[in-house]
């Protein structure tokens, strides 16, 4: 078990190995990205010629016509491509981490994550937690000779599968699943509040964990006042899921050079992602930099706000851009996109920037 404890490993420092972690999980991520986002594109867009704006719906299935029905299978096909999304990075994380021995355990408990709605940040912590558990038990757990050739494949395997996947069912998962719910009740108590806080905390969440349990609490609290015709929420949350990706993957594309070039064809696949309204594209981008949930919240809280104080009202559950001619006061609901991923973009830049200076200046 000395591959844990090599010397590269000890001379470097927390962050720096947290960091490589990370990039190591999104490195391996990104081909499902990629995939998964074009693949689904494509479903989405073809749906749109013929009127369909949810192609996903299984109703599809049994389409009268045979284009719809192919749509829709390309959309369950990009659909497997982002759920492994996370299981995936998690896994990859704890690999970085733990190297190979760290694979199962970090990909059983990210997909854990994935089905209790964790969403990135549920998945990032279950990649660190087992690849630290799984170094550490190489390391301190201490066997007769005899009975060494047990640890690395029984004892290490099921012990980190088993302790990580408890640790985020009931440290993760129940408070996770109570705040949801807190969430929920709080928005709808504020609906009746200023449209623009609404519209700007809604925007927020939305923004904040990309398909996470905030983002969901959100969407969720739209989607049942959108019911009961209350529009402003649902016109904040549906133009807030397409912000970051589109921000995140313009930046990628007009700024190379403070991307590494895995990036670059992200912010290819996240502009696609944004476009047909799936927040996930921004997520390998956060992966790599987490201070940009900062960027990606203030960006989405600017647009919905902005749309629904400037009176655009969106009454479909639509954020993709077949939808968009739909919205009443339409060209100020497009204005807010491009403000609300403007601001992304370039607050991403400056953001790389301002890291950049602070390293040579300490460099």
């Amino acid at each position: 078990m000395a591959k844990f404890q090599s010397k590269t490993a000890k001379k470097r420092g927390i962050g720096t190995e947290i960091r490589q972690a990370l990039m190591t999980g999104v490195s391996y991520m990104l081909p499902l990205v990629i995939a998964g986002a074009v693949i689904m594109g494509v479903a989405r867009i073809g749906a749109s010629f013929f009127g369909v704006v949810d192609i996903w719906d299984a109703v599809h299935a049994a389409s009268d016509s045979a284009w719809l029905q192919l749509f829709h299978n390309f959309d369950v096909i990009g659909s497997l491509g982002l759920f492994l999304m996370l299981p995936v990075v998690a896994g990859y994380i704890s690999y970085g981490i733990a190297s190979k021995p760290g694979l199962g355990p970090g990909l059983i408990a990210g997909l854990l994550a994935q089905n209790l709605g964790t969403g990135f940040l549920g998945a990032l912590f279950a990649g660190l937690f087992a690849g630290y558990l799984v170094r550490w038990m190489a390391t301190n757990i201490k066997l007769p000779k005899a009975a060494a050739s047990v640890l690395p494949i029984f004892i290490i395997p099921f012990g980190a599968t088993l302790i990580t996947c408890l640790f985020i069912l009931y440290v993760i998962g129940d408070p996770l699943a109570a705040m949801n719910r807190g969430l929920e009740t709080w928005l709808i108590n504020m609906s009746g509040t200023n449209k623009v806080l609404l519209a700007a905390v809604v925007g927020g969440m939305v923004g904040f964990d990309l398909g996470g349990p905030v983002n969901k609490a959100a969407v969720t609290t739209a989607l049942a006042l959108l019911a009961s015709g209350i529009y402003d929420p649902n016109t904040a949350a549906q133009i807030a899921i397409i912000i970051p990706p589109i921000g995140l993957g313009l930046a990628a594309l007009i700024w190379k050079q403070f991307f590494p070039p895995s990036l670059h064809e992200a912010g290819k696949a996240a502009i696609v992602m944004g476009l047909v309204g799936v927040s996930e594209g921004a997520i390998p981008f956060v992966l790599a930099r987490p201070k940009l949930i900062v960027v990606n919240v203030l960006g989405t809280a600017l647009a919905s706000a902005s749309a629904v104080g400037l009176g655009a009202v969106n009454k479909a559950p639509i954020s993709g851009f077949y939808g968009w001619l739909a919205v009443e006061q339409w060209p100020i609901y497009v204005f807010s996109i491009a403000l609300g991923s403007g601001f992304i973009a370039v607050g991403t830049v400056l953001l790389m920037k301002l890291e950049q200076r602070k390293a040579d200046a300490n460099g």
